[in-house]
């Protein structure tokens, strides 16, 4: 990395090299073109890449913005570390095993050739998405190609969470981004608790982020900071129900080359903890019908947040991101007819996913409570309509369910 930034060419060649020399663990497709027609390429990362499974998804992005380059040189080192290192490290065999890793070097790589902001169009990317509060310009067919491949990509991969990797400070930014006021204030989405510790992880796990002077513990509701309108990361949170992090990773925009390793060091910990959060905390499910055994893509919800999680239509499977530590009371909508599956994300593929219960029911609801234990599950309790419940530990079931922390 020392030697310089890679070209979009030799980014290009670094990709599918790596296909060839990783192909075990991983698989090479493009998403789209950008305006001079360069392919969007992605790497993704599983010991089953050609293979559609009930785990959680995740998407790096870099080079959103064409003169903040880091991202695209960082992401190839995350893409390689995580190569050399399965089987070896188990942090590295974590990941590689229990999730489906997308990394997208280069969102932009018209404005990387440029060296300047926007694309080949002079657009910001990252003002270019559907807008929460000005839908008076969320026509999609407007879209610049590189924002409607991301917002297809979102559409077809069901990503459980996301982070785009920019330059010029050094913090993890959440949502919202925007205000329906269009003023500069602390504006927080449903999530916001989940947001603020899924940026403390990678905040407290950086080198120096959580040092900040700027910004308390190293991170910044988006709006707190400066208001932004037709953002990637609010976009991806209302219709994806995709939890997205805006990730400021080097105080300079086009750091040095001499720079990067540093850089990549001090964010390698940063990167790795966010995505093992993913798989050591949340909740993590399928449904089912009782009768066929044919995949709903019902809704999960917890009580006192109000978005939603979807089930994927190939396998019924939800990953819902919550603080762990807490207890929580989830609801999920069902048609009648169902069964309801709870694993454990690292335990499934040693002992088999347990079918906990079929539910016979002509309830449209059922309620569950969940307890988020800062080292294993010790409980689940599932009922049909409160307060009957079923109470199942993990000294009968000890596959049950997810752990909540790392």
């Amino acid at each position: 990395m020392a030697r310089g930034y890679m070209s979009n060419a030799e980014l290009e060649i670094a990709v599918h090299a790596f296909g060839s020399r990783c192909s075990n663990i991983s698989r090479i497709y493009s998403i789209g073109k950008s305006v001079n027609d360069f392919p969007l390429w992605v790497i993704e990362i599983s010991d089953k890449p050609r293979q559609k499974e009930a785990e959680p998804a995740f998407k790096f992005i870099g080079n959103v913005h064409g003169d903040e380059p880091v991202g695209r040189e960082v992401l190839m080192h995350l893409a390689n570390w995580l190569c050399d290192n399965y089987l070896k490290d188990p942090l590295a065999t974590l990941i590689v095993e229990n999730m489906h890793l997308h990394i997208l070097p280069t969102m932009n790589p018209d404005g990387f050739a440029l060296r300047w902001r926007g694309n080949a169009n002079d657009i910001d990317l990252n003002r270019d998405f559907p807008d929460q509060f000005f839908s008076a310009n969320n026509d999609i067919n407007s879209r610049q190609p590189e924002t409607r491949a991301i917002m297809n990509w979102v559409k077809q991969e069901h990503f459980t969470a996301s982070a785009s990797l920019h330059g010029g400070a050094l913090v993890a930014n959440y949502p919202w981004d925007g205000t329906r006021d269009t003023g500069k204030h602390y504006y927080g989405c449903p999530d916001d608790k989940t947001f603020r510790h899924m940026a403390s992880v990678y905040s407290q796990s950086h080198y120096n982020m959580s040092l900040s002077k700027e910004f308390e513990g190293g991170i910044t509701n988006g709006a707190f900071w400066y208001p932004i309108y037709g953002g990637m990361q609010d976009w991806n949170y209302i219709h994806g129900g995709c939890f997205e992090l805006t990730l400021e990773i080097s105080d300079t925009k086009w750091p040095k080359a001499a720079e990067l390793p540093v850089i990549w060091e001090h964010n390698r910990m940063s990167m790795l903890n966010l995505l093992a959060s993913l798989i050591k905390s949340g909740v993590h499910g399928r449904i089912f019908a009782a009768d066929t055994g044919r995949p709903i893509p019902g809704l999960v919800m917890i009580k006192g947040i109000d978005s939603k999680v979807r089930a994927s239509r190939a396998f019924g499977d939800y990953h819902r991101i919550i603080v762990p530590g807490k207890k929580y009371e989830g609801t999920s909508l069902f048609p009648q007819n169902l069964c309801i599956w709870l694993y454990h994300l690292q335990l499934q593929k040693q002992l088999g996913i347990l079918r906990l219960a079929c539910l016979l029911t002509w309830f449209s609801e059922i309620f569950f409570d969940l307890y988020a234990y800062q080292s294993e599950v010790n409980q689940f309790v599932l009922g049909r309509n409160q307060p009957s419940f079923t109470t199942y530990t993990k000294q009968h079931i000890p596959q049950l369910f997810a752990m909540f922390s790392y």
